[in-house]
């Protein structure tokens, strides 16, 4: 029951720091403005979240829960589609969580920076945050459900079968990034960015995803 209570206590502290990390950003928020919007005191904040970073992480944490679990349900509802299919919506799939969690999209591509950083790179928050060990844990989940279907698809052949599968899961994988990535500088599902619509741009990366791993030219 206590632990029951510890957890229910934890998701409202990380709900209230999403609501203020959405507002002021990571490095302009402090541990008093999200006690406040918890209407807890930072004594108290601390004693569930020793430090800003660590609750960052659990942010993450949340952030690839989430992402992995859409993954899943994706899978399930494509299994009668062929590989190549179930692949590319996967890939719409991180696109329209991150276009529709403008934060959990930041978050996750913090952490990957972070990962390609080095560990010598790791700050002590970082080494002593138990959601970072968590993150870490299943942090490659994703790429994995991703890997599966292209080695489907390389099977029943709507894949090429030529194509390594890790490079074709990094094919994906790189779109889904990138489209991330541009979105973030322009968050909102109507932004626009060089005079290019980011729905536009969507349906370009996956064609171009498409026609990278079909085994059937389609250069439409």
């Amino acid at each position: 029951m206590r632990a029951s209570k510890k957890a229910e206590k934890e998701e409202k502290i990380i709900s209230a720091a999403e609501f203020v990390l959405m507002k002021l950003g990571f490095k302009n928020a402090k541990m008093e403005d999200i006690a406040k919007a918890c209407d807890i005191t930072k004594v108290t904040l601390y004693s569930y979240f020793q430090s800003k970073e660590n609750l960052y992480m659990a942010i993450t944490y949340k952030a690839m829960s989430l992402l992995n679990e859409k993954y899943r349900k994706i899978v399930k509802a494509n299994k009668d589609e062929s590989g190549l299919e179930s692949s590319l919506k996967l890939i719409r799939g991180f696109m329209d969580f991150c276009e529709q969690n403008y934060l959990y999209s930041e978050a996750l591509l913090d952490y990957f920076s972070l990962i390609r950083s080095g560990s010598s790179k790791f700050t002590e928050a970082i080494n002593e945050s138990s959601y970072f060990k968590l993150c870490q844990k299943i942090q490659n989940e994703a790429f994995k459900i991703v890997l599966k279907e292209v080695d489907r698809g390389k099977y029943d052949g709507s894949i090429k079968s030529g194509l390594d599968s890790a490079i074709a899961t990094l094919i994906a994988w790189t779109a889904a990034v990138g489209y991330a990535k541009v979105m973030s500088s322009t968050p909102g599902e109507t932004a626009m960015l060089l005079n290019v619509d980011l729905k536009e741009l969507k349906e370009v990366k996956i064609q171009i995803a498409r026609n990278t791993m079909s085994n059937v030219a389609n250069l439409n």
